[in-house]
């Protein structure tokens, strides 16, 4: 009995994710928060959505611009008793 109740739980949250997907809007009677510092115009709900480039740099694939040899670390010492 418990697999059957299992798939039927797997069905139930596979269903669920299925929702019909319209444009984002406002709830009533609330506006869209008020337009950035220096913004010439009010941004809608899809550019208020899309992550900006800080939020999703570029990557880079050289790291390191100089490679040198590491110098000593005076705390790198040796567990003691």
């Amino acid at each position: 009995m418990k697999p059957v109740s299992a798939l039927f739980g797997v069905a139930a949250l596979a269903l669920a994710g299925c929702g019909a997907k319209s444009a984002l809007v406002p709830p009533e009677g609330q506006a869209l928060p008020p337009a950035p510092y220096g913004a010439s115009e009010q941004p809608n709900a899809q550019q208020l959505m899309a992550p900006r480039t800080a939020t999703r740099p570029r990557r880079s694939d050289d790291i390191l611009t100089d490679s040198h040899e590491r110098e000593d670390d005076p705390f790198d010492l040796p567990p003691t008793d």
